[in-house]
């Protein structure tokens, strides 16, 4: 991987600016792409925004910037997009800094500003050196998430595309799809979330066999699939959905798909475990109706308190082998078990050594 240090001027970085819908944000006579997939929208307010300009007139040294290059030979920002536009528009005469416009300003001073120089690293190399740079760079401001980092690596065809489908607020995925998603759409959550269901956890490999693909249609089809699945299978009520936001539904549907579910059982015991005490984690009840795994319940623990109380009821001796121990080498087992009827009260606790707890929680 090759960073080199760069020293570009104002002049040159603002040639051929343009910010349009279709095409994006361009600059440096277009080789510059200065809102790749992967960038946020334009978020600086007036103050910061004047505050970049105020470093140029100033000729104090404003940050450095990131640039990576392309296999085209051209160029995107990965660090310096609020910067970078900043300057291009007051260049273009889109606002005034202290009262003037750029053209309302002296030769020397414009030409003050256009022979700034601007310090910019540039980074060359494979997708993975790339990667591990981002990361290290990425240490100022608000920080990347791991999936703007991957966009940022492959970027391409593919994820502008995808970015059309889950990337804004209001893009076809959050409207569909926010009930049962948790994150941002703009901060890239809900594509993250979208290409682990359909390449179940293969992220990367996914998107680096499908970086120059024209579209990413399969993915958002495969995303309404998953979406049909939840509402055709469980008929969630609006009550419901607040229990469904966040569940690993890709891993869940590619399980039981294909399988015919009874809706009316199910509502049935989606209300049961709603409203029993012991169930601590409510999020987990539909991925437990699916798998019969405990573990996504959180079921209700002893209390110290309790476990002391069935220590001393039982005199230190484990309730299976019969064995004596201290009770910090016992553990809380429920008589009756959970999924039998057997509730977290001090009538159904008792104390289990280590090894008879294991062999009885393993049946």
């Amino acid at each position: 991987m090759q960073i080199e240090l760069h020293k570009i001027t104002v002049g040159e970085l603002t040639e051929g600016y343009a910010d349009n819908a279709e095409n994006g944000v361009c600059a440096y006579g277009g080789k510059l792409d200065v809102r790749p997939p992967y960038q946020r929208e334009f978020v600086y307010k007036e103050k910061q925004r004047d505050a970049v300009i105020d470093t140029l007139t100033q000729g104090f040294p404003l940050n450095v910037m990131y640039w990576a290059t392309r296999e085209d030979g051209t160029f995107e920002i990965i660090d310096g997009q609020q910067r970078t536009i900043s300057i291009c528009q007051y260049v273009n005469g889109d606002f005034a800094f202290d009262m003037r416009y750029f053209h309302n300003l002296q030769p020397d001073e414009k030409e003050k500003i256009l022979n700034y120089e601007l310090q910019v690293y540039i980074c060359s190399g494979t997708d993975s050196e790339k990667l591990k740079w981002f990361k290290t760079i990425n240490i100022a401001g608000e920080e990347l998430t791991d999936q703007e980092l991957r966009n940022a690596v492959y970027a391409g065809s593919w994820v502008s595309d995808a970015k059309r489908y889950f990337s804004k607020n209001g893009a076809p995925a959050a409207k569909i799809g926010s009930d049962y998603l948790t994150g941002s759409a703009i901060r890239q959550e809900y594509l993250e979330t979208a290409i682990s269901w359909i390449s179940k956890g293969n992220i990367e490999v996914y998107m680096g066999n499908h970086q120059h693909d024209a579209s990413a249609a399969p993915l958002w089809q495969f995303f309404q699939s998953v979406i049909t699945w939840i509402e055709t299978s469980f008929r969630p009520t609006k009550e419901r959905k607040k229990i469904m936001k966040g569940v690993d539904w890709g891993t869940l549907y590619w399980q039981y798909k294909d399988e015919v579910f009874d809706s009316k059982k199910i509502d049935e015991e989606v209300s049961k475990l709603i409203l029993d005490d012991d169930v601590t984690k409510k999020s987990g009840i539909y991925p437990y109706i699916l798998t019969r795994q405990e573990k996504y319940l959180s079921i209700r623990t002893f209390t110290d308190a309790q476990k002391l109380a069935a220590y001393e009821r039982q005199g230190g001796y484990c309730a299976v082998c019969g064995k004596h121990f201290e009770l910090s080498q016992m553990e809380a087992d429920h008589i009756t078990p959970w999924h039998d009827g057997g509730h977290t009260v001090p009538d159904n606790c008792q104390m289990l050594c280590r090894d008879c707890n294991r062999h009885k929680s393993g049946k």
